[in-house]
């Protein structure tokens, strides 16, 4: 087998879950700005199924995502029963496969397809802005009653931040981040103290999915969540760090094939709009608010910095670090909470 011939990890993959039913084709439906790969899958008897493949991170981390995830999928109630694609068991335990060599280290897991009806508007009016702030509460709330019979997760938002500094120590790490490790340890250690001083361990910890772009979900005819893929980003943490990607669906650019990762969205008028009608079906406290801050400071370190070769290209990932060293990080100070807390009595 040649080095990155993934369909013929698929079809190991597949054998080992199923060996009576062959497969007939696999079609690569990666979105082809990350480096994660999606796979249809077409068996001969004309089953449809779907296959993710993913190779950053660990396997152990994988494989207790994807059983929290498929577990949330089970649990959550109406309105949302149908949001969460189902993943496949075998012998009543998730299945997972995974693949090593000398060269590549990966692991799969099986889908069922699930159905996917409209995407938001790229730019959402004053009216779309109140529906989505209100299903995005209501869709937390449900998350928030699953989560006492979800499996327990072993990853933590400090955990993660360990992980970072680790690999600034690392030679690896020394030649990767080689100009900017100052700046990731200081920014590293400004994450775990005011997450201290925040008191984020009493957060309500629930399962939230970060990456909130309109290609990952889908609404109904009255702009009701329908279905939600792409779990990447999965973990079980605050709500807060679902906030960013909320305030960038509702700005005034819209969503948008070219991006950067700026921290401007959450200061918009149209983002605190959103924060009012969200507030109103589920509360928020003033320290979540005040955690903004930091759960984008968590994004920007993980999500770009640490993996962001493995979430985007290279030349796009070396483009999102740039601005982040350059531009972001260096301008976080000057962002004001106060209007936020202001706005919502708080």
């Amino acid at each position: 087998m040649r080095f990155k011939d993934y369909p013929a990890i698929i079809r190991k993959a597949w054998k080992e879950y199923d060996g009576s039913k062959a497969v007939k084709h696999i079609e690569d439906i990666s979105a082809r700005v990350s480096t994660n790969h999606v796979f249809k899958i077409w068996l001969e008897n004309d089953d449809v199924l779907i296959a993710k493949l993913s190779y950053f991170g660990r396997y152990e981390h994988f494989k207790e995502d994807h059983q929290i995830i498929h577990a949330l999928a089970n649990n959550l109630l109406y309105p949302f029963e149908n949001v969460m694609a189902k993943s496949l068991m075998k012998n009543n335990k998730l299945f997972t496969y995974h693949y090593k060599d000398d060269f590549l280290d990966t692991w799969v897991v099986f889908y069922n397809p699930i159905r996917v009806l409209n995407k938001l508007p790229k730019r959402l009016d004053t009216s779309d802005i109140k529906t989505f702030a209100v299903q995005m509460a209501k869709f937390h709330q449900a998350c928030f009653r699953a989560k006492n019979v979800l499996p327990k997760s072993s990853k933590t938002l400090q955990s993660d931040v360990a992980d970072l500094l680790q690999i600034t120590a690392s030679e690896r790490g020394q030649y990767e981040h080689r100009l900017n490790i100052d700046t990731i340890r200081r920014q590293c250690d400004l994450f775990l103290t005011n997450a201290q001083v925040l008191n984020y361990e009493a957060f309500d910890q629930i399962p939230v999915f970060v990456d909130w772009n309109i290609g990952n979900f889908s609404v109904n005819d009255k702009m009701e969540l329908f279905s939600r893929w792409d779990y990447d980003w999965f973990r079980v943490s605050s709500r807060m760090l679902d906030f960013y990607f909320f305030s960038r669906v509702v700005s005034d650019v819209g969503d948008r094939t070219v991006f950067t990762y700026n921290h401007s969205p959450m200061a918009h008028e149209r983002f605190v709009l959103f924060l009012q009608e969200y507030h109103r079906v589920y509360p928020l406290t003033a320290n979540e608010v005040r955690f903004l801050k930091e759960a984008y400071r968590f994004f920007i370190l993980n999500y770009v910095i640490k993996y962001g070769q493995f979430f985007f290209h290279r030349t796009y990932a070396t483009q999102l670090q740039r601005e982040v060293y350059q531009t972001h990080l260096p301008s976080l100070d000057g962002f004001d909470v106060d209007k936020l807390l202001k706005a919502l009595h708080l």
